[in-house]
Protein backbone atom coordinates (compact mmCIF):
# COMPACT_ATOMS: atom_id res chain seq x y z
CA UNK A 1 0.00 0.00 0.00
CA UNK A 2 1.37 3.41 -0.99
CA UNK A 3 0.22 6.87 -2.00
CA UNK A 4 -0.50 5.77 -5.57
CA UNK A 5 -2.88 3.14 -4.18
CA UNK A 6 -4.69 5.77 -2.11
CA UNK A 7 -5.06 8.07 -5.13
CA UNK A 8 -6.43 5.25 -7.26
CA UNK A 9 -8.80 4.15 -4.49
CA UNK A 10 -10.10 7.71 -3.98
CA UNK A 11 -10.05 8.68 -7.65
CA UNK A 12 -8.24 11.91 -6.80
CA UNK A 13 -4.77 13.44 -7.13
CA UNK A 14 -2.66 13.62 -3.99
CA UNK A 15 -3.24 17.35 -3.50
CA UNK A 16 -7.00 16.77 -3.27
CA UNK A 17 -6.92 13.79 -0.89
CA UNK A 18 -8.93 14.21 2.31
CA UNK A 19 -8.78 12.47 5.67
CA UNK A 20 -11.77 10.42 4.57
CA UNK A 21 -9.94 9.29 1.44
CA UNK A 22 -6.95 8.14 3.51
CA UNK A 23 -9.14 6.42 6.10
CA UNK A 24 -11.15 4.52 3.50
CA UNK A 25 -7.99 3.40 1.70
CA UNK A 26 -6.43 2.20 4.96
CA UNK A 27 -9.55 0.16 5.70
CA UNK A 28 -9.50 -1.35 2.21
CA UNK A 29 -6.45 -3.46 3.04
CA UNK A 30 -5.68 -5.78 5.97
CA UNK A 31 -5.04 -3.81 9.17
CA UNK A 32 -1.52 -5.21 9.51
CA UNK A 33 -0.63 -4.03 6.02
CA UNK A 34 -2.13 -0.61 6.73
CA UNK A 35 -0.18 -0.26 10.00
CA UNK A 36 3.12 -1.05 8.27
CA UNK A 37 2.37 1.41 5.46
CA UNK A 38 1.16 4.22 7.73
CA UNK A 39 4.54 5.94 8.46
CA UNK A 40 5.60 5.98 4.79
CA UNK A 41 2.15 7.19 3.77
CA UNK A 42 2.33 10.04 6.25
CA UNK A 43 5.78 11.10 4.97
CA UNK A 44 4.63 10.89 1.35
CA UNK A 45 1.62 13.11 2.07
CA UNK A 46 3.84 15.64 3.80
CA UNK A 47 6.27 15.65 0.91
CA UNK A 48 3.38 16.20 -1.50
CA UNK A 49 2.27 19.29 0.43
CA UNK A 50 -0.87 17.72 1.90
CA UNK A 51 0.28 16.67 5.37
CA UNK A 52 -3.08 16.51 7.18
CA UNK A 53 -2.73 16.76 10.97
CA UNK A 54 -0.92 14.81 13.73
CA UNK A 55 -4.29 14.22 15.40
CA UNK A 56 -5.54 12.38 12.33
CA UNK A 57 -2.46 10.21 11.99
CA UNK A 58 -2.52 9.33 15.69
CA UNK A 59 -6.22 8.39 15.43
CA UNK A 60 -5.46 6.25 12.38
CA UNK A 61 -2.71 4.36 14.17
CA UNK A 62 -4.89 3.85 17.26
CA UNK A 63 -7.84 2.57 15.22
CA UNK A 64 -5.78 0.26 13.03
CA UNK A 65 -4.03 -1.17 16.08
CA UNK A 66 -7.40 -1.84 17.71
CA UNK A 67 -8.60 -3.60 14.55
CA UNK A 68 -5.43 -5.68 14.41
CA UNK A 69 -5.82 -6.72 18.06
CA UNK A 70 -9.53 -7.49 17.51
CA UNK A 71 -10.62 -4.97 20.16
CA UNK A 72 -12.29 -2.49 17.80
CA UNK A 73 -16.02 -2.80 17.16
CA UNK A 74 -17.72 -2.02 13.87
CA UNK A 75 -19.18 1.06 15.56
CA UNK A 76 -15.72 2.20 16.67
CA UNK A 77 -14.40 2.01 13.13
CA UNK A 78 -17.47 3.74 11.68
CA UNK A 79 -17.18 6.58 14.18
CA UNK A 80 -13.49 6.98 13.34
CA UNK A 81 -14.25 7.35 9.64
CA UNK A 82 -17.02 9.84 10.51
CA UNK A 83 -14.50 11.82 12.57
CA UNK A 84 -12.65 12.66 9.36
CA UNK A 85 -15.24 15.41 8.99
CA UNK A 86 -16.49 14.46 5.53
CA UNK A 87 -18.02 11.02 6.09
CA UNK A 88 -21.83 11.08 6.32
CA UNK A 89 -23.11 9.71 9.62
CA UNK A 90 -24.44 6.20 8.99
CA UNK A 91 -27.34 6.59 11.43
CA UNK A 92 -28.37 10.13 12.34
CA UNK A 93 -30.00 11.09 15.67
CA UNK A 94 -33.35 11.30 13.86
CA UNK A 95 -32.83 7.70 12.67
CA UNK A 96 -32.10 8.37 9.04
CA UNK A 97 -30.04 5.38 7.92
CA UNK A 98 -27.85 5.43 4.84
CA UNK A 99 -27.93 2.20 2.82
CA UNK A 100 -24.72 0.19 2.80
CA UNK A 101 -22.36 1.29 0.05
CA UNK A 102 -22.92 -1.81 -2.10
CA UNK A 103 -26.71 -1.51 -1.69
CA UNK A 104 -27.18 2.15 -2.65
CA UNK A 105 -29.33 2.94 -5.64
CA UNK A 106 -28.49 5.78 -8.05
CA UNK A 107 -30.38 8.36 -5.98
CA UNK A 108 -28.83 7.31 -2.67
CA UNK A 109 -25.36 7.37 -4.22
CA UNK A 110 -25.98 10.79 -5.73
CA UNK A 111 -27.20 12.21 -2.41
CA UNK A 112 -24.31 10.62 -0.53
CA UNK A 113 -21.81 12.16 -2.94
CA UNK A 114 -23.50 15.56 -2.66
CA UNK A 115 -23.34 15.42 1.13
CA UNK A 116 -19.66 14.46 1.04
CA UNK A 117 -18.97 17.47 -1.20
CA UNK A 118 -20.99 19.70 1.15
CA UNK A 119 -19.01 18.51 4.16
CA UNK A 120 -15.71 18.96 2.33
CA UNK A 121 -16.61 22.59 1.68
CA UNK A 122 -17.44 23.12 5.36
CA UNK A 123 -14.08 21.63 6.34
CA UNK A 124 -12.35 24.01 3.96
CA UNK A 125 -14.19 27.01 5.43
CA UNK A 126 -13.48 25.90 9.00
CA UNK A 127 -17.09 25.27 9.98
CA UNK A 128 -16.22 21.63 10.66
CA UNK A 129 -13.12 20.90 12.77
CA UNK A 130 -11.94 17.32 12.06
CA UNK A 131 -9.36 17.45 14.83
CA UNK A 132 -12.07 18.19 17.38
CA UNK A 133 -14.11 15.26 16.03
CA UNK A 134 -11.11 12.92 16.15
CA UNK A 135 -10.39 14.03 19.71
CA UNK A 136 -13.90 13.07 20.82
CA UNK A 137 -15.22 16.59 21.41
CA UNK A 138 -18.94 16.09 22.15
CA UNK A 139 -19.97 19.58 21.07
CA UNK A 140 -18.13 19.18 17.79
CA UNK A 141 -19.85 15.83 17.23
CA UNK A 142 -23.27 17.29 17.98
CA UNK A 143 -22.64 20.18 15.60
CA UNK A 144 -21.52 17.69 12.94
CA UNK A 145 -24.75 15.74 13.40
CA UNK A 146 -26.88 18.89 13.20
CA UNK A 147 -25.18 19.97 9.97
CA UNK A 148 -26.11 16.67 8.36
CA UNK A 149 -29.63 16.60 9.78
CA UNK A 150 -30.20 20.07 8.34
CA UNK A 151 -28.78 19.15 4.93
CA UNK A 152 -30.91 16.01 4.69
CA UNK A 153 -34.07 18.04 5.38
CA UNK A 154 -33.27 21.03 3.12
CA UNK A 155 -34.54 21.03 -0.49
CA UNK A 156 -31.90 20.98 -3.22
CA UNK A 157 -32.09 23.49 -6.10
CA UNK A 158 -34.16 20.96 -8.06
CA UNK A 159 -36.68 20.71 -5.22
CA UNK A 160 -35.74 17.24 -3.98
CA UNK A 161 -35.29 16.81 -0.24
CA UNK A 162 -32.28 14.48 0.16
CA UNK A 163 -33.57 12.43 3.09
CA UNK A 164 -36.95 11.86 1.45
CA UNK A 165 -35.39 11.14 -1.95
CA UNK A 166 -33.23 8.36 -0.48
CA UNK A 167 -36.13 6.90 1.51
CA UNK A 168 -38.44 6.97 -1.52
CA UNK A 169 -35.88 5.12 -3.62
CA UNK A 170 -35.46 2.49 -0.91
CA UNK A 171 -39.23 2.04 -0.72
CA UNK A 172 -39.45 1.61 -4.49
CA UNK A 173 -36.68 -0.99 -4.43
CA UNK A 174 -38.36 -2.84 -1.58
CA UNK A 175 -41.76 -2.87 -3.30
CA UNK A 176 -40.15 -4.02 -6.53
CA UNK A 177 -38.42 -6.89 -4.74
CA UNK A 178 -41.71 -7.86 -3.11
CA UNK A 179 -43.47 -7.80 -6.48
CA UNK A 180 -40.84 -10.08 -7.99
CA UNK A 181 -41.02 -12.47 -5.05
CA UNK A 182 -44.81 -12.53 -5.22
CA UNK A 183 -44.82 -13.18 -8.97
CA UNK A 184 -42.38 -16.07 -8.57
CA UNK A 185 -44.38 -17.56 -5.68
CA UNK A 186 -47.57 -17.29 -7.74
CA UNK A 187 -46.03 -19.07 -10.71
CA UNK A 188 -44.75 -21.84 -8.45
CA UNK A 189 -48.15 -22.19 -6.78
CA UNK A 190 -49.88 -22.56 -10.13
CA UNK A 191 -47.32 -25.10 -11.27
CA UNK A 192 -47.77 -27.18 -8.12
CA UNK A 193 -51.57 -27.05 -8.29
CA UNK A 194 -51.49 -28.03 -11.93
CA UNK A 195 -49.51 -31.17 -11.06
CA UNK A 196 -51.98 -32.44 -8.43
CA UNK A 197 -53.19 -35.95 -9.17
CA UNK A 198 -56.73 -34.96 -8.22
CA UNK A 199 -58.24 -31.49 -8.37
CA UNK A 200 -60.48 -30.59 -5.40
CA UNK A 201 -64.15 -29.85 -5.97
CA UNK A 202 -66.21 -27.21 -4.20
CA UNK A 203 -68.16 -28.72 -1.27
CA UNK A 204 -71.26 -26.55 -1.61
CA UNK A 205 -72.93 -27.60 1.65
CA UNK A 206 -69.75 -26.89 3.64
CA UNK A 207 -69.39 -23.51 1.97
CA UNK A 208 -72.99 -22.59 2.82
CA UNK A 209 -72.49 -23.44 6.50
CA UNK A 210 -69.14 -21.66 6.67
CA UNK A 211 -70.45 -18.48 5.05
CA UNK A 212 -73.47 -18.38 7.35
CA UNK A 213 -71.10 -18.38 10.34
CA UNK A 214 -68.75 -15.95 8.61
CA UNK A 215 -71.44 -13.36 7.91
CA UNK A 216 -72.36 -13.43 11.58
CA UNK A 217 -68.74 -12.84 12.59
CA UNK A 218 -68.28 -10.03 10.07
CA UNK A 219 -71.40 -8.27 11.39
CA UNK A 220 -70.20 -8.35 14.99
CA UNK A 221 -67.96 -5.95 16.86
CA UNK A 222 -64.55 -6.89 18.15
CA UNK A 223 -62.41 -9.93 17.44
CA UNK A 224 -62.43 -11.94 15.20
CA UNK A 225 -64.83 -9.95 13.01
CA UNK A 226 -62.71 -6.80 13.03
CA UNK A 227 -59.58 -8.71 11.98
CA UNK A 228 -61.41 -10.61 9.23
CA UNK A 229 -62.96 -7.37 7.91
CA UNK A 230 -59.56 -5.69 7.84
CA UNK A 231 -57.96 -8.67 6.09
CA UNK A 232 -60.62 -8.60 3.36
CA UNK A 233 -60.73 -4.79 3.17
CA UNK A 234 -64.42 -4.68 4.05
CA UNK A 235 -64.36 -1.79 6.53
CA UNK A 236 -66.29 0.97 4.83
CA UNK A 237 -66.97 -1.24 1.81
CA UNK A 238 -70.04 -3.28 0.93
CA UNK A 239 -69.53 -7.01 1.37
CA UNK A 240 -70.09 -9.31 -1.61
CA UNK A 241 -73.52 -10.90 -1.78
CA UNK A 242 -72.15 -13.99 -3.48
CA UNK A 243 -71.15 -16.57 -0.86
CA UNK A 244 -68.14 -17.91 -2.75
CA UNK A 245 -66.82 -14.43 -3.47
CA UNK A 246 -67.21 -13.42 0.17
CA UNK A 247 -65.47 -16.51 1.50
CA UNK A 248 -62.54 -16.24 -0.93
CA UNK A 249 -62.11 -12.53 -0.21
CA UNK A 250 -61.73 -13.18 3.51
CA UNK A 251 -59.57 -16.30 3.07
CA UNK A 252 -57.22 -14.53 0.67
CA UNK A 253 -57.05 -11.55 3.01
CA UNK A 254 -55.57 -13.73 5.72
CA UNK A 255 -52.62 -14.45 3.41
CA UNK A 256 -52.42 -10.83 2.27
CA UNK A 257 -54.26 -8.33 4.48
CA UNK A 258 -55.88 -5.62 2.36
CA UNK A 259 -56.17 -2.92 5.02
CA UNK A 260 -55.19 -2.05 8.57
CA UNK A 261 -57.42 -2.22 11.57
CA UNK A 262 -59.55 0.93 11.97
CA UNK A 263 -58.40 3.38 14.62
CA UNK A 264 -60.66 3.22 17.62
CA UNK A 265 -60.75 4.79 21.07
CA UNK A 266 -58.54 7.49 22.49
CA UNK A 267 -55.31 7.38 20.47
CA UNK A 268 -53.60 9.86 22.80
CA UNK A 269 -54.29 7.59 25.75
CA UNK A 270 -52.85 4.63 23.82
CA UNK A 271 -49.65 6.51 23.02
CA UNK A 272 -49.23 7.58 26.64
CA UNK A 273 -49.66 4.01 27.90
CA UNK A 274 -46.52 2.73 26.21
CA UNK A 275 -46.13 -0.07 28.73
CA UNK A 276 -49.67 -1.35 28.25
CA UNK A 277 -50.44 -4.66 26.55
CA UNK A 278 -50.61 -4.82 22.76
CA UNK A 279 -54.21 -5.42 21.61
CA UNK A 280 -54.68 -8.96 20.33
CA UNK A 281 -55.92 -7.65 16.98
CA UNK A 282 -52.74 -5.66 16.38
CA UNK A 283 -50.60 -8.63 17.36
CA UNK A 284 -52.49 -10.91 14.98
CA UNK A 285 -52.17 -8.48 12.06
CA UNK A 286 -48.45 -8.15 12.74
CA UNK A 287 -48.09 -11.95 12.63
CA UNK A 288 -50.00 -12.19 9.33
CA UNK A 289 -47.88 -9.49 7.70
CA UNK A 290 -44.65 -11.12 8.88
CA UNK A 291 -45.16 -14.43 7.08
CA UNK A 292 -42.96 -14.75 3.99
CA UNK A 293 -44.20 -15.72 0.53
CA UNK A 294 -42.06 -18.85 0.64
CA UNK A 295 -43.63 -20.00 3.89
CA UNK A 296 -47.16 -19.54 2.56
CA UNK A 297 -46.20 -21.42 -0.61
CA UNK A 298 -44.62 -24.33 1.25
CA UNK A 299 -47.51 -24.68 3.70
CA UNK A 300 -50.36 -24.49 1.21
CA UNK A 301 -48.59 -26.67 -1.37
CA UNK A 302 -48.05 -29.39 1.23
CA UNK A 303 -51.67 -29.28 2.42
CA UNK A 304 -52.96 -29.30 -1.17
CA UNK A 305 -50.97 -32.44 -1.89
CA UNK A 306 -52.08 -34.21 1.29
CA UNK A 307 -55.76 -33.29 0.96
CA UNK A 308 -58.60 -33.42 3.47
CA UNK A 309 -57.74 -35.03 6.78
CA UNK A 310 -54.21 -33.63 6.87
CA UNK A 311 -53.17 -32.13 10.18
CA UNK A 312 -52.78 -28.36 9.79
CA UNK A 313 -51.84 -27.33 13.33
CA UNK A 314 -49.29 -24.51 13.71
CA UNK A 315 -46.67 -27.01 14.84
CA UNK A 316 -47.31 -29.27 11.85
CA UNK A 317 -47.24 -26.35 9.41
CA UNK A 318 -43.88 -25.19 10.80
CA UNK A 319 -42.53 -28.68 10.21
CA UNK A 320 -43.98 -28.85 6.68
CA UNK A 321 -42.28 -25.56 5.81
CA UNK A 322 -38.95 -26.70 7.23
CA UNK A 323 -39.10 -29.95 5.24
CA UNK A 324 -40.50 -28.46 2.01
CA UNK A 325 -38.75 -29.11 -1.28
CA UNK A 326 -40.74 -26.34 -2.95
CA UNK A 327 -38.64 -23.58 -1.42
CA UNK A 328 -34.97 -23.01 -0.68
CA UNK A 329 -35.31 -23.40 3.07
CA UNK A 330 -32.24 -23.28 5.28
CA UNK A 331 -31.83 -25.92 7.94
CA UNK A 332 -34.22 -25.08 10.76
CA UNK A 333 -33.32 -25.27 14.43
CA UNK A 334 -35.73 -25.47 17.35
CA UNK A 335 -35.95 -21.69 17.66
CA UNK A 336 -36.73 -21.28 13.94
CA UNK A 337 -39.49 -23.87 14.10
CA UNK A 338 -40.95 -22.24 17.20
CA UNK A 339 -40.92 -18.82 15.52
CA UNK A 340 -42.74 -20.15 12.45
CA UNK A 341 -45.23 -21.93 14.67
CA UNK A 342 -45.99 -18.69 16.53
CA UNK A 343 -46.60 -16.86 13.26
CA UNK A 344 -49.10 -19.47 12.10
CA UNK A 345 -51.01 -19.76 15.37
CA UNK A 346 -53.40 -16.88 14.53
CA UNK A 347 -53.61 -18.12 10.93
CA UNK A 348 -54.93 -21.53 11.97
CA UNK A 349 -57.33 -19.89 14.43
CA UNK A 350 -58.73 -17.67 11.67
CA UNK A 351 -58.86 -20.65 9.31
CA UNK A 352 -61.10 -22.41 11.81
CA UNK A 353 -63.60 -19.52 11.67
CA UNK A 354 -63.79 -20.03 7.89
CA UNK A 355 -64.10 -23.82 8.04
CA UNK A 356 -60.68 -24.35 6.43
CA UNK A 357 -59.73 -26.52 9.38
CA UNK A 358 -61.98 -28.17 11.95
CA UNK A 359 -61.81 -27.95 15.75
CA UNK A 360 -58.90 -30.43 15.71
CA UNK A 361 -56.85 -28.34 13.21
CA UNK A 362 -57.49 -30.90 10.47
CA UNK A 363 -57.87 -29.70 6.87
CA UNK A 364 -61.46 -29.93 5.65
CA UNK A 365 -62.70 -30.54 2.09
CA UNK A 366 -63.61 -26.81 2.00
CA UNK A 367 -60.09 -25.89 3.04
CA UNK A 368 -58.59 -28.25 0.46
CA UNK A 369 -60.67 -26.61 -2.27
CA UNK A 370 -60.45 -23.02 -1.12
CA UNK A 371 -57.04 -22.53 0.46
CA UNK A 372 -55.03 -22.73 -2.79
CA UNK A 373 -57.61 -20.55 -4.56
CA UNK A 374 -57.41 -17.98 -1.77
CA UNK A 375 -53.63 -17.85 -1.93
CA UNK A 376 -53.67 -17.53 -5.71
CA UNK A 377 -56.19 -14.70 -5.39
CA UNK A 378 -54.04 -12.89 -2.80
CA UNK A 379 -50.99 -13.01 -5.05
CA UNK A 380 -52.70 -12.21 -8.35
CA UNK A 381 -54.50 -9.04 -7.25
CA UNK A 382 -52.13 -6.88 -9.27
CA UNK A 383 -52.37 -8.87 -12.50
Amino acid sequence: MDLDFVCRHAGRPVAALTRRDIARALLAVPSGVALVALPDLRRAMQAAGNPLSPVFWDSARTTLAAIESATATVGDVQKWVESTGTEPILLTPSYFLWPEEDERGPVAQEMHDLLVAHLEELVRTGEIDPDALASGDHRARRAYEEIQESWLATPLPDGRVPGFAVSDEQDEELFSAWDEEEAFALSELRRILGELAKQPELPIAELDRAVTRLRGLLAGAGYPGNVLRACAGFDGEAMPEDDQELWLAVASGIAGPVSDLPEEGDLLEEFIDLDGPIPIEDEIMAHLCAIQYADWLAAVAALARMGPGALASPERIARLIAESEDIDAEEQNTDDLAATERLFEPVVTLWAHLGIVNEDDVLTPLGWWGLPKALERAWSAGE
